[in-house]
């Protein structure tokens, strides 16, 4: 179990890498996972990480196959993963049906704006991966945890008895994970431990999900984000939320209280913090990333490099860059073609493409970035979307006004919402296609390959989003939207992400939570820069934004993995062989992670075949008893899973 990411990539020079049996597929499960993230993610507004499942997948079926390794199997899941990421675009698209601008969703349309924002999303990212997945600490938890899982089933073939103890740890953790997850769904125990209780005239509250893959990811992370996160729930939840709500106390149910104005301004002071984090570490990286283009320009020349450096050229990145920038100019102007904004379309369409240049490099380095240092799952892309869109609106305001006559203010709102799906897209892969090039990495890949199978994996799933979502839209449609029935999907960050498009162009939108933000994430760029000249532990300021902006539900569970990391590592470094032994806790966390993810994509296709968002429900009601039950079950559970991993260490 000690093979370094060399010897894999020695191991695997003289075999196939890229091949048609890996990209079809990678196809296959690219059709399954991207039309069950699509549902998830209307039906609830969450999606689920499908590189680690696809790797999976790709291990079992590629067994039964001559001359399969661990390259093909990581050119599986680079092309599912890219694809299942961009089902995200559903964060975006479905505010055109709220707003009333489409009245379903047209296929090429549809296709080119996730086609194209994830082509330049890839292409962004080239230049990056060695600033952000070579020289950097960044720990990648999802792309670590995979290619765990590719190490393990490519070295079970061996098996030697350290191969035995790893596959025993992530196959224990695995079934774990899922079994505990499946019970949640049940409702016999609880998915989440919340309690919220008033402070003087205020309000706050306490709440971590019971997830074992969210505890699996800060195991992964490491001290120094987890406790930049911590820091970031204790300023959002225990210090931002009491005085807001005592400035306007309400009577009634607590939980809903504080929950809702999290929600409406928490949320934005947050994103205020993640909008000055980003370009702080825009400027962190900024010599790193000029290095990764002279690097590229060297392969360009011709410069010798191992080939586990060999990235796409810089005349490559740059040809298709350009020529993706063609079909996203001919698509603004169909949009505005006819329309209030006839006869500005110059202004628009150059503007907008120098926009998705500019904003779109900032943010895939920015989601680089996050995705490194909490995981691609756990990224508030979210965020991005709704820092995007206030950029886009307010570049349109700049130019044509606010508060202008009702046709004209529509169709710049769908305007600004099809310019941020562009952009959107652009967020969404990079912050998943840096994960699986830190993948491959690890495994020994040839990163160029990577980087094509990324590019047809966004081409696979562009063609799947569209149906899929006017499926959806003719079934049930979208919460909002003209006519919308009961059943209608809630598609809440679209909701959101329009509406803020509406405000800004509408002239009503309050910016005063976001200002705050910044000027703490100011204070926090500060902090973070003694802590290192003072040779302390970090506190990276985006990992405080993030805190902030995700539900406590999310982040504090995160928290309690990385200190269960830390004091797993410093029980490691204790034993006959450290290193073994910290990479038992790796691989026990990594199977947190399996278990749910594998499980999430049959609870998927359970809920879309069932049209019920708890189809497994087998009681109601009793809320007090799964929570005692559910928090009880995880703790005894996490602590047998790490003392299962101790024994295995020293046995």
């Amino acid at each position: 179990m000690n093979q370094s990411p060399a010897d894999f990539g020695r191991a695997g020079a003289s075999t196939a890498e890229l091949t048609l049996r890996g990209i079809l597929l990678g196809g296959v499960i690219t059709l399954l996972f991207t039309a069950a993230n699509v549902y998830l993610g209307l039906k609830i507004g969450l999606t689920f990480a499908t590189s680690i499942p696809a790797a999976v997948i790709s291990m079992a079926v590629l067994r039964a196959f001559r001359g399969a390794s661990i390259l093909e199997n990581n050119i599986v899941q680079t092309v599912a993963s890219a694809a299942g990421t961009l089902a995200a675009i559903i964060f975006v698209l479905p505010g055109l049906v709220m707003i009333g601008y489409w009245q379903g969703f047209p296929f090429l349309t549809t296709a080119a704006i996730t086609a194209t924002g994830g082509i330049l999303g890839v292409m962004f990212s080239v230049p990056l991966r060695r600033a952000l997945v070579v020289d950097t600490p960044l720990p990648y938890p999802e792309g670590r945890a995979a290619a765990e899982v590719l190490k393990v089933g490519e070295e079970s073939r061996s098996g030697s008895s350290e191969s035995a103890r790893g596959l025993a740890a992530i196959l224990g953790s695995t079934l774990a994970s899922a079994a505990f997850a499946i019970l949640t769904q049940t409702r016999l125990i609880a998915a989440e431990a919340a309690t919220f209780f008033r402070v003087g005239t205020g309000a706050t509250g306490v709440t971590g999900g019971l997830s074992f893959a969210l505890l699996g990811a800060g195991h992964l992370i490491g001290l120094s984000a987890g406790m930049a996160i911590l820091l970031g729930v204790a300023v959002g939840w225990w210090l931002v939320l009491p005085i807001l709500t005592a400035m306007a106390p309400q009577a009634g149910d607590v939980a809903a209280w504080a929950n809702g104005v999290f929600r409406t301004d928490v949320r934005f002071f947050g994103a205020g913090v993640i909008g000055v984090a980003a370009i702080w570490t825009l400027i962190r990286i900024a010599a790193p990333v000029a290095a990764g283009l002279r690097a590229s320009l060297g392969v360009a020349r011709g410069a010798d490099m191992a080939v586990e450096e060999q990235d796409l050229p810089f005349w490559v990145v740059a040809a298709g860059t350009l020529a993706t920038l063609v079909p996203i100019a001919l698509l603004l102007h169909s949009v505005i073609g006819g329309g209030p904004l006839a006869g500005s379309e110059w202004l628009l369409i150059v503007g907008s493409l120098l926009f998705v240049l500019v904003v779109g490099l900032v943010i895939a380095a920015v989601c680089g970035y996050m995705a490194g240092l909490i995981g691609a799952s756990n990224s508030p892309v979210s965020g991005i979307g709704i820092l995007s869109v206030l950029a886009a609106a307010a570049m349109l305001a700049g130019w044509f006004g606010r508060g202008g006559a009702t046709d004209e203010t529509a169709a710049l709102v769908a305007y600004a919402l099809i310019v941020t799906g562009i952009v959107f897209g652009i967020a969404t892969i990079s912050n998943d296609n840096l994960q699986d090039l830190k993948t491959g990495q690890l495994v020994g890949a040839t990163p160029w390959k990577q980087q094509v199978a990324l590019v047809i994996g966004v081409c696979f799933g562009s063609l799947v989003v569209p149906p899929v979502m006017q499926l959806l839209y003719t079934s049930f449609g979208f919460a909002g939207m003209p006519g919308a029935g009961p059943n209608a999907l809630a598609a809440p960050q679209a909701a959101l992400i329009s509406a803020l498009a509406q405000g800004v162009l509408g002239g009503d939108l309050n910016w005063t939570m976001i200002g705050w933000g910044a000027a703490a994430g100011g204070v926090f760029v500060l902090l973070d820069e003694a802590l290192g000249r003072a040779g302390r532990l970090r506190l990276p300021p985006l990992g405080v934004g993030l805190g902030i902006y995700l539900p406590m539900s999310a982040t504090l569970t995160v928290v309690i993995g990385a200190l269960i990391g830390h004091f797993y590592d410093g029980w490691a470094e204790r034993t006959a062989d450290a290193e073994a032994s910290k990479r038992l806790g790796v691989l026990t966390a990594t199977g947190m992670i399996v278990g749910e993810s594998l499980w999430n994509v049959v609870f998927a296709g359970i809920v879309y075949e069932s049209g019920t968002d708890s189809p497994l429900a087998l009681v109601s009601g009793h809320e007090q008893t799964a929570l005692i039950a559910g928090t009880l079950l995880f703790a005894a559970v996490t602590w047998g899973l790490y003392r299962r991993t101790t024994r295995l260490a020293v046995g």
